[in-house]
Order: C-alpha cells, then sequence, then structure tokens
C-alpha cells in the first residue's frame, strides 16, 4: 500500500472533536445551565511523495503522488453528557505510480477522489463514571468502498485518575477488481473482491503524579478476505510476463503501545510514545515518537517532533525478479519490505485564551470565535529511497449555544 493516506492521518492527528447543537437544560431548581460551546475543526494538507520503488510495476519504477486532504470534524453536545461527532473529508491525489496500470498517460487511474463520512455518539453517566459510544462509517473511491461500524466502552476511577476504555470496529471493504493491463484476459486473477477487518482496542491510561502521565495499549486486529492489491504486478526470475501479487487471506496483527507525558515546567512538555508490532506474515516493528511542545507566552507554542520506525520484510516480500513461480505468495511491496524510516518536522500553535476573531454567522446571533491555528510540517524518509513532505493545517471555531 501506497502512503496516500498519511495526510489525512497526520492531519486527523492535529484535531479535537468538534461542532455543536445549541441546547439548554433545566435542572430541577429550575435553573439553566449551558451547553458546552460547539466545536468545528477544518483540516486540510498537502502531500508529495517520490521513490522508485512502485509495486504497480513489480518493485520498481517511480513512486510519485501528490495528494490534498480537507477534512472537517464537528462535535455536537446533544445535552449534558451526550456528545454527536462527524467527520467528514475527501482525499484528491495524483499518482504517477498508478497510472502506470494500464502504461498509458492520462488513464482513469491517474487520479482519484476518495470520499469519507464517519458518525458517532458517545454518552456518559456520571454516577456511574463510564461513558459509551457507537460509531458508523464509509468511504469510497473509484475501485474501493468502505463500510465501518463500532461501539466503545470507558471506565474511570473515583478519583478520575484512572482510566480503562474498549473499542471494537468491523470494516466491511469490497473492491472493484482493476488488474493491469496486460493480464486481462476474461478470467477472475483473485479468490474474492470482498476484505472484512476486525478491530478491537484496550487502552490504560493513569495519572502516575502532578507532572507525569502514562497509558497502555493493547490491540488485536483480524483481517480475512482480498488482502492484496489486484493491480500490484510481480516479476518472476523464470519469465518476463508479470503476475498480479497473491498474498494470504487471513492477517493477525498485534501491536502494544506505550505513551508518557511529562510535565518539565510551565514552558516546556515532553511526549513520547513507544509502539511494537507483529503479525503473522513475519512483519515485527518498532517505533518511536518524541514530541516537546514549547511555549512562548500563554498563547503560542511550537513543538518539534521526530520518529523512528524500523521493520522486518514479510515472509513473502521480494524484489523486482527476485521471485520463484514455485512460490504461492508473493508480493513486491516495499510497504512490506525490511526497512527503516523517520520522520521529523515542526508545529505551531496559536490559541489566545479570548480567541484570534469573531464574526457572526447567519443563523446566531452570538458572534462565532476562531480559537486556535495550528500548522505543522514535516519531511519523511526510508532507507528504500522513498522520500516524502507533508504540510497541515487545523483551524479551531467554537459556536456558541442559543441562551
Amino acid at each position: 500500500m501506497q502512503l496516500r493516506y498519511i495526510g489525512l492521518m497526520m492531519a486527523c492527528a492535529m484535531a479535537t472533536t468538534a461542532f455543536a447543537q445549541n441546547t439548554t437544560v433545566t435542572a430541577p431548581s429550575r435553573r439553566v445551565r449551558k451547553l458546552e460551546p460547539a466545536e468545528v475543526n477544518i483540516l486540510g494538507s498537502y502531500y508529495s511523495q517520490d521513490g522508485n520503488h512502485s509495486p504497480v510495476t513489480g518493485g520498481i519504477g517511480t513512486e510519485q503522488l501528490t495528494g490534498v486532504t480537507p477534512t472537517i470534524i464537528v462535535n455536537v453536545p446533544l445535552d449534558t453528557v451526550t456528545n454527536l461527532n462527524v467527520n467528514f473529508g475527501m482525499d484528491f491525489y495524483s499518482s504517477a505510480s498508478t497510472d502506470n496500470i494500464d502504461f498509458n498517460v492520462s488513464s482513469a487511474s491517474k487520479s482519484d477522489l476518495r470520499t469519507h463520512l464517519n458518525l458517532g455518539i458517545s454518552r456518559r453517566n456520571s454516577l456511574a463514571r463510564t461513558t459509551k459510544s457507537l460509531s458508523i462509517g464509509g468511504s469510497t473511491e473509484y475501485d474501493y468502498q468502505s463500510l465501518s461500524v463500532g461501539g466503545g466502552w470507558a471506565q474511570e476511577s473515583r478519583d478520575g485518575n484512572r482510566e480503562l476504555s474498549l473499542t471494537g470496529m468491523i470494516y466491511f471493504d469490497t473492491w472493484t477488481l482493476i488488474y493491469p493491463e496486460e493480464l486481462r484476459n476474461g478470467k477472475s486473477l483473485v479468490s474474492t473482491n470482498k476484505r472484512q477487518s476486525y478491530n478491537l482496542s484496550a487502552t490504560l491510561s493513569q495519572v502516575i503524579n502532578q507532572k507525569m502521565q502514562a497509558s497502555l495499549s493493547a490491540d488485536i486486529v483480524y483481517q480475512s478476505g482480498l488482502l492484496s492489491t489486484p493491480f500490484h504486478r510481480v516479476y518472476f526470475r523464470e519469465q518476463e510476463i508479470a503476475q498480479v501479487e497473491q498474498l494470504p487471506d487471513q492477517r493477525l496483527k498485534y501491536p502494544l503501545g506505550l505513551r508518557v507525558n511529562y510535565y518539565v515546567n510551565d514552558y516546556v512538555t515532553s511526549r513520547f510514545f513507544y509502539r511494537f508490532y507483529s503479525d503473522n506474515w513475519g512483519v515485527t516493528a518498532n517505533t518511536i515518537e518524541l514530541e516537546t511542545p514549547i511555549k512562548f507566552g500563554p498563547f503560542f507554542s511550537f513543538y518539534p517532533f521526530y520518529r523512528f520506525h524500523t521493520q522486518t520484510a514479510a515472509d513473502y516480500f521480494a524484489p523486482y525478479k527476485e521471485h520463484s513461480l514455485s512460490q504461492v505468495f508473493y508480493t513486491s511491496d516495499y510497504d512490506l519490505s525490511g526497512f527503516t524510516s523517520h520522520k521529523a518536522g515542526i508545529g505551531l500553535r496559536y490559541s489566545p485564551l479570548t480567541g484570534i476573531a469573531k464574526f457572526g454567522l447567519p443563523f446566531s446571533k452570538n458572534k462565532t470565535s476562531l480559537k486556535g491555528i495550528e500548522l505543522r510540517g514535516a519531511n519523511y524518509w526510508r532507507s528504500d529511497g522513498l522520500k516524502a513532505f507533508i504540510i497541515s493545517t487545523d483551524l479551531n471555531f467554537t459556536l456558541p449555544s442559543r441562551k
């Protein structure tokens, strides 16, 4: 799989949830309590990459790709204990790599628009200190459609210093089977066009002391169905003509993560993240992330960040023309190769206590506030020669509730 969604992932990581319906509740004493203001986050990112190991052309050739990903995240407090979350976005990309599916310029695969929508609702029980949530979502592009459903449960300790959360997600994906141009003979080259993914995640968060917080997470991911990409070519030592990528129809992943946030002083905070990953395809990976927000005054901060990743190759990976026809499964996708990668960048955030600017909207007598602006930029490079650049923004608005 190429890295075309890294921009959206990074932008979503920047965001807080946002946008709210304006309602009030009346306590038994008849005092009116206002809801928290609604929030809207408008995200955007630009991503560009290049390399010379495209899986579309068998592990050689250009990996050039650019992507633009506008996204809106809306959080609506329906009442004092219930929140509705809406996440809508688009991912437009242009790729010289996938254009080689047909070996002709400006084919239908040269560019694509992915659209996604996710809806979630959560409700907190203050007496039991629990939060329950449900979500549903979907995405579509020219050769791929996905539907997801999920649920979550979280239990907070009596003193509020510890929380255990469980989340489950199921994804139902369908491919439109597009094969490389020279391999379209009217026959099916893969066994199915369906894929299912089942994700279960558990996270334990703990306030250790006044300066340190930590969390442990564990995931189990089971996938079945079409786990290869039907337009990825693989070339063999014994023949010139390619075949389409073939991978097992089951995969089990089990990552573990540790996150630690340490408050140094009023101006510096340190954030550390470590992730161990392993699966039954032979991939083992270790990831370390460091981020250090530094404040200049009460409202402006910048944060350098760095990510290091290393992984072993999948059992089924080999470079161009190094596979044998006797193999049952084979891929030349360098995302499944052994490599090390680095990502380094800097983020800037400006968020005054009273907001940056206020303006009116047609449906509200009160002013809408632009609360904060965030900008991130990063370079990514890995040992197989792939290089990428991403810049992303986050505009945070609050919408006042009705009195």
